[in-house]
């Protein structure tokens, strides 16, 4: 009820300045109580025990300011970041775009944050703390060696995080999606599971919707051979499907409801070339229940959202998990794991 009266005042603000508000409203720790989850929502993933498999997507909280506000909103998880070595300014403002005709958003931030070092001091504050809170990793900008970003990022928050997702599909980052490609993969990943050392904490490896026919193959084997314990599937995408937005022709990545065909399609080409060996997290267009359930029969463990957020509200991530109990429970599933996968 609030979301809908506030709505109209924060769609007229610009959206970067709605979102750093929302920031600073979440970080007054008023939050509404929501329902300690549904028993059958509980999950474990590459480990780490989820009491519902609705995440929240990285880019929300890229510097580690409300994750434990976003936990009690009722996520299962919540992935924070992107965080670069060194604190970096983004791309040039305007640089976010609700286009509110298709229920979607285009962003071209540019791995905008605060840098590793305040990353890890938020980390370490909130040590002890219950939830699943997990880092997402990038590499600035203007860096010389961009998998070296990624080695010193997994140094540090290794130790820190519930989990590491190393973020190679930005497409607001010249040239990072090439890390995506055969020996660069095999070498990233090489080095930062070397880097992880002997924590025992996992790493995921965010991959783009934007792949060629052979990359679904290439990139499920290096996963596998190298180590990695999941794939997030998948980031926002380049291309341009049919928007009623004046936004629509605007630079960056889309995500939003556009996104959910090709992010399935995504998903489904990873189920098939990881053969259910690699747990996947599905992101992208996801905004229901029956989404999540969708994503969760076609091969995903989990689901992560941010761009449904904008437009459903704080009540959404309740709504969701409501919404996939009953259909699990429709279908005779005991479990969202004993769903996963047709």
């Amino acid at each position: 009820m609030m979301f809908r009266t506030l709505r109209p005042l924060l769609f007229a603000l610009d959206p970067e300045r709605a979102h750093n508000l929302t920031i600073a409203a979440l970080r007054t720790g008023l939050m509404p109580m929501v329902p300690v989850d549904d028993p059958i929502l509980r999950t474990t993933v590459a480990g780490l025990a989820l009491p519902n498999p609705v995440g929240l997507a990285a880019g929300f909280d890229k510097d580690v300011m409300v994750p434990d506000a976003m936990l009690r909103l009722g996520f299962g998880f919540v992935e924070c970041g992107s965080v670069t070595p060194r604190p970096q300014a983004g791309n040039p403002r305007p640089r976010l775009f609700r286009l509110a005709e298709d229920a979607a958003v285009i962003n071209r931030m540019g791995f905008n944050n605060l840098g590793l070092e305040h990353a890890a001091v938020r980390l370490k504050a909130r040590a002890g703390r219950p939830g699943i809170v997990g880092i997402n990793l990038g590499a600035n900008k203007d860096s010389d060696d961009r998998t070296a970003d990624y080695v010193v990022g997994m140094r540090a928050a290794a130790a820190l995080a519930s989990y590491v997702t190393v973020n190679i599909s930005s497409p607001n980052t010249p040239g990072l999606r090439a890390l995506q490609d055969g020996a660069a993969l095999d070498d990233l990943i090489a080095r930062v599971v070397e880097a992880r050392g002997n924590i025992a904490v996992p790493i995921f490896v965010k991959v783009a919707p934007d792949l060629a026919k052979d990359d679904f193959t290439t990139i499920a084997r290096a996963a596998l051979d190298g180590g990695i314990d999941g794939l997030i599937v998948s980031n926002t995408t380049v291309a341009r499907p049919m928007l009623r937005s004046k936004f629509g022709g605007e630079a960056g990545g889309l995500s939003g409801a556009p996104l959910a065909p090709l992010a399935s399609a995504t998903l489904q080409q990873f189920t098939a070339a990881t053969g259910g060996a690699l747990p996947l997290i599905a992101a992208g267009g996801i905004g229901s229940g029956a989404d999540a359930y969708a994503r969760i029969r076609a091969g995903a463990s989990a689901v992560q959202l941010y761009s449904a957020l904008v437009y459903g509200g704080p009540g959404l991530v309740q709504r969701i998990k409501t919404e996939l109990a009953a259909l699990l429970r429709r279908d005779g599933f005991a479990s969202v794991g004993e769903a996963v996968g047709g």
